[in-house]
């Protein structure tokens, strides 16, 4: 500690990044700061810390920290930094649902309307839907009152033949030429304008083709118009009348207990209250500095609006400029005193404070389940060290054909799943577990200590599926490789025994031990892994060689029958009607398909 105070000693009076390290050097929390100064020197010399402070601070045996020229900067390295290193005291949205849009491909001759999680630039996005609003439902409803496309279908100078939408009238069949461009884009013009909450062409279009349908007695296609009104009602009924038709506006307010916190999202576009959403979030910071480190994090994923009502407690200018600076997008902070945006602030408020209520237990069996058994497993395996990074090992094959293995990664106990990676074994002839995990911790350690350690981070434990023959193996891969600080374990499955690196004996775990059930979701994980790659590379092939067989089915045109049904199921079951539209296929082709399939399967 007393290294701790000269370095406290030398932090300069300057805006920054902090970083706390814990024994092991792993990085255990990340702050911003106006004043580096100031602001460090809080955690060592308050007495008024919060219970999670105070244990972030016993944990702390280093720091260090890098100058930025203002605090926007801070905050943006910051919430780059927290990405990075997951560390366990920050807030971490690990569990954060990302809500669905309506894209709208508006960078296109003619746009399409699809569905998509992620958003990014060159299209037009409406939502996020929930809140009972299902956003297949919308696009039902635009795709019927419009007629606007929903496919991915490529359109160019050859005409297609129109799909099945086309002839049910949810289509005019762009790709076929059967509507211009500029007739096409004032559809799409309309149909946007309904997203935006014009509701009112939508209802007269939709009780008109209603009315079209039964005097046709096509009742069925009449039926689904007027479950699409009932649709439009619904999400009529979610509209603010006080508030104006213009505003899209996040509310978000942050409630803490000083050991837990939770946050709660009221999300409105166009006046309509699109639904909402809380997070339980730990921290180790003030709540005004929590709730920053929050929005950054979550408007990294999710569409940015127009307002964001917030707390008086929020650095509400500090998020206007890190809009401004990050995402070039002006933001109004605004924290009401009275009226509608002060009674949908009330609102999130108390959501976030009953969320709390109800979800501590739920937090505190989490933890159990996830950072306390991994100190669990620290303590009665004998580990060398808290094993933060967990990286499990698994072998998948048929006798010895398609081998394939798995990494999977547990940060703090819980699955990071942007981290898992597959291998395809290249040197390992026939069914040889042993020699194939042997390649894959090879090619895995092989990346410690270059620039790709930065992609592939040192782990503190890895355990292998299988017993102690497995465990041996691998052994001999760190042995030889003179590999040292990463603990190595064996899960045996059928007695659910754990081997050691370190010893002879196996350690039965009590079955009600949250460390083996840690264990066990981590081996299960892998094991999971291993099989989907290897399903997906033995299918892939078998499609292949089966495609083969039929006369006329080249390897372009095997490759174009794979992208577009995926499955041998898929084709076997396909028209010759849905084979022909197969780029390269043709009538003529698509008939000698079927026909073999009829014929030899």
């Amino acid at each position: 500690m007393s290294e701790l105070q000269e370095k406290l000693k030398l932090l300069p009076d300057k805006p920054g990044v902090y970083i706390m390290l814990d024994r092991d050097g792993n990085v255990i929390y990340v702050g911003k700061a106006r004043v580096l100064k100031n602001r460090v020197r809080q955690y060592f010399h308050s007495s008024l810390k919060t219970e999670k402070v105070a244990a972030m601070v016993a944990n702390i045996s280093d720091f260090y920290y890098i100058i930025t020229k203002s605090e926007i900067d801070a905050l943006s390295l910051e919430n780059n930094l927290i990405k990075k290193y997951k560390p366990k005291y920050n807030i971490l949205l690990k569990d954060d649902k990302t809500y669905p849009y309506i894209k709208v491909s508006v960078s296109e001759k003619y746009p399409a309307f699809t569905v998509s999680r992620k958003l990014r630039k060159g299209s037009k996005y409406f939502g996020p839907y929930m809140g009972g609003v299902r956003v297949r439902d919308v696009l039902e409803i635009v795709n019927m009152a419009f007629g606007v496309r929903t496919c991915q279908t490529s359109i160019g100078e050859k005409a297609k033949k129109p799909c099945l939408n086309y002839h049910i009238h949810r289509c005019a069949a762009p790709c076929a030429h059967l509507i211009g461009a500029e007739e096409y884009g004032e559809r799409v013009k309309t149909a946007m304008r309904f997203l935006d909450g014009e509701e009112g062409d939508v209802e007269r279009l939709l009780k008109e083709k209603m009315r079209a349908f039964a005097e046709a007695e096509e009742f069925e296609l009449a039926l689904d118009c007027r479950n699409k009104l009932e649709m439009l009602s619904k999400i009529s009924l979610k509209r603010i009348t006080a508030l104006n038709r213009d505003i899209n506006a996040d509310v978000i307010a942050y409630v803490s207990n000083k050991l837990y916190s939770a946050v709660n999202i009221l999300i409105t576009r166009r006046g309509i209250m699109q639904g909402a959403s809380t997070f339980a979030v730990e921290n180790a910071s003030s709540d005004e500095e929590a709730l920053t480190s929050f929005i950054a994090q979550y408007y990294a994923n999710h569409q940015i609006p127009d307002e964001l009502i917030v707390q008086e407690f929020c650095e509400s200018a500090l998020i206007e400029e890190f809009f401004r600076h990050s995402y070039a997008k002006s933001v109004s902070v605004l924290s009401p005193k009275q009226g509608v945006r002060r009674q949908l602030l009330d609102m999130a408020e108390n959501n976030a404070s009953e969320y709390l209520e109800k979800a501590i237990d739920k937090i505190k069996h989490k933890e159990d389940m996830t950072v306390n058994a991994c100190r669990h497993l620290q303590e009665v395996l004998g580990l060398s060290r808290y094993p933060r990074r967990m990286e499990c090992y698994d072998i998948s094959n048929i006798s010895g054909v398609d081998k394939v293995g798995s990494m999977v990664v547990f940060i703090d106990g819980e699955a990071d799943r942007s981290q898992y990676r597959r291998f395809r074994i290249r040197t390992v002839e026939g069914a040889n577990d042993f020699a194939s995990l042997q390649e894959v911790l090879r090619r895995r350690l092989s990346k410690l200590g270059t620039e790709e350690e930065e992609h592939f981070p040192r782990p503190d434990l890895v355990i292998i599926d299988g017993g102690k023959g497995q465990l041996s193996a691998v052994k001999e891969i760190f042995d030889g490789a003179e590999i040292a600080g990463i603990d190595l374990i064996s899960l045996a499955k059928r007695e659910e025994e754990v081997f050691t690196a370190a010893g002879e004996e196996g350690v039965l775990l009590d079955r009600r031990d949250y460390g083996l059930k840690m264990l066990q979701r981590i081996r299960d994980e892998a094991h999971r892994f291993a099989i989907t790659f290897f399903r997906s590379i033995h299918s892939k092939r078998s499609l292949t060689s089966v495609l083969a067989e039929i006369p006329g089915v080249g390897k372009i045109k095997r490759r174009a029958l794979i992208e577009k049904f995926g499955t041998i199921d898929r084709i076997m079951r396909a028209t010759p009607e849905q084979l022909a539209q197969v780029d390269g296929i043709g009538e003529g082709l698509a008939a000698v398909i079927r026909k073999y399939f009829e014929e030899e399967l």
